[in-house]
């Protein structure tokens, strides 16, 4: 026996031995005939049945033409059965050397993702297996930016990344925002002729492609979209098979940990960046606010400043003006956090370099308005503020007070505290020339000045209960004839007893000289 295989016009025998006779190319046949050798004798020849093609040579013998033609279809019907058997043996050893690819692919995926946090740097090389994996020419990874509601490509194979634009979730030409806002595998049967590939208009060499989106499950179980993956242009058969798209799910769900993790480290990272600079901010107020050596000069004051934020828009200054004056000004800023915080360090900055250049404190807040005014127009803030000048030869307290409420005079030998009104409106929301200033008598080294913000009166206990200012000005009026850090002390430990919570910058300062 012999088998005869026809290909492409051409035959040749199967594990021929030398010098073996070729046939003509006269084969091909659907049902076996007799066959005249070279050397007057007849050979039979079947075709094998599930292989076209492929024939079997049985002959030359001496039996009769007929017993040829029984034997041969039967040893045909056994090596069809043989060559089938070998053939589906291959068929799934491929199948085994696939889904070894596959399972590969899905290992390399999870050790990649668990050995880096940069999420671009994983992408690129996800994108070139998957693509090799499944033989794609090319490939792209795209993540959703929720703040501009756009996917933005992070990793590229095959393809230059520049050419590719981010894509808005709403686009109704783009594959890949439809299989993100859909939640769906799509692939070349899935869209209408007419709808745009996964990565825009460009032409592509073949018809196949395959956007896959990436889905976290997070924490609570409700699954979203945060990315897509894009396969186009596959190699060989011009479709993504079955088994492509479910090993693409399957790494599109791991991609999407990942993602997820990548933005919470972002986010953290961002964080501690908030915190390195809110830490510096912080110090860098506490250092402009007056040292203790020289409040220490300026006569009996305390003083207390705790911010709701790592920064406040709470400020104060004590500025000795000579032997016999010292300036106090206290501010707030509307609002607390870094902005409140920025413009407190300006004005506390211009403030300070303005009392010590003006004649009055209505001159030094006009001035002051000139230098930021601008500045709080922008950032929508407006400002109180209290300066006053203590002048002991002349027993007086000069003041502007720009909408500040709370600034009283409590008078050394009996009596309520005395608001110090508002002279003016708020720093930027009135004119500079709105400004004016004025007087009170100021009995030396008895009266005391009392400036607090409205962090204090305004905490809040669980009840919701405010503290108030009659509360702080009872403590105050008690604590006069005592230093004035003990009053400020004992203000503080009675505010913490009322509440825990920190719900807005608090500064409270006494002056008494």
């Amino acid at each position: 026996m012999r088998l005869w295989r026809v290909e492409a016009g051409r035959v040749r025998a199967l594990g021929r031995e030398e010098g073996a006779w070729w046939p003509d190319a006269q084969l091909a046949g659907e049902s076996g005939h007799s066959l005249l050798l070279p050397d007057g004798r007849s050979a039979w020849l079947e075709p094998v049945p599930g292989f076209s093609g492929t024939w079997l040579q049985l002959g030359p013998d001496q039996t009769d033409e007929a017993t040829r033609a029984r034997r041969a279809r039967a040893a045909a019907e056994v090596i069809g059965g043989a060559l089938a058997g070998d053939r589906e043996s291959a068929q799934i050893t491929q199948e085994l050397m696939t889904r070894y690819e596959e399972i590969n692919l899905l290992y390399a995926i999870s050790d990649i993702l668990g050995r880096t946090v940069n999420l671009e740097e994983a992408a690129r090389v996800i994108a070139r297996e998957v693509a090799v994996v499944v033989g794609a020419r090319r490939a792209s990874i795209m993540v959703h930016d929720e703040k501009a509601r756009l996917l933005r490509v992070v990793a590229t194979w095959g393809v230059d990344p520049g050419r590719l634009s981010p894509v808005p979730v709403d686009d109704p030409r783009s594959v890949a925002a439809r299989a993100f806002r859909e939640q769906v595998t799509l692939g070349s049967g899935d869209v209408e002729p007419r709808q745009s590939g996964p990565e825009g208009s460009r032409s592509y060499r073949g018809r196949a492609f395959l956007s896959v989106p990436i889905i976290y499950g997070g924490p609570n179980g409700e699954p979203r979209p945060v990315g897509v993956i894009n396969l186009t242009d596959r190699l060989g058969e011009d479709a993504f098979s079955a088994g492509s798209r479910k090993l693409i799910a399957a790494i599109a769900t791991q991609i999407g940990a990942a993602i997820e993790n990548a933005r919470l480290v972002g986010e953290e990272r961002k964080r501690e960046r908030l915190n390195t600079e809110l830490a510096t901010a912080h110090d860098l107020q506490l250092a402009l606010l007056p040292p203790a050596a020289l409040i220490a000069k300026a006569g009996d004051v305390g003083v207390r400043f705790e911010s709701a934020d790592a920064v406040g828009g709470d400020f104060y200054d004590v500025i000795p003006r000579g032997r016999a004056s010292v300036g106090v000004m206290l501010g707030d800023v509307s609002g607390h956090g870094l902005s409140a915080a920025l413009l407190m360090t300006h004005a506390l900055s211009a403030a300070t370099i303005l009392s010590h250049v003006t004649s009055t404190p209505e001159e030094a807040l006009r001035r002051l308005l000139e230098q930021i005014g601008d500045e709080l127009e922008r950032a929508e803030m407006s400002m109180s503020l209290f300066f006053g000048v203590v002048n002991t030869e002349r027993r007086t307290l000069r003041y502007a007070n720009a909408g500040h409420p709370h600034a009283f005079l409590i008078p050394a030998e009996g009596g309520a505290a005395r608001r110090l009104g508002a002279t003016a409106p708020p720093l930027g929301l009135a004119a500079a020339d709105t400004i004016v200033g004025a007087d009170v008598t100021w009995r030396s080294g008895k009266d005391l000045l009392c400036l607090f913000t409205d962090g204090i009166p305004d905490a809040r206990n669980a009840a919701g209960e405010a503290f108030g200012e009659r509360r702080l000005l009872e403590t105050a009026v008690r604590g006069r004839a005592q230093p004035a850090q003990v009053t400020v002390d004992a203000v503080f430990t009675q505010l913490n007893e009322f509440t825990s919570i920190v719900q807005d910058d608090r500064t409270l300062l006494l002056l008494r000289r």
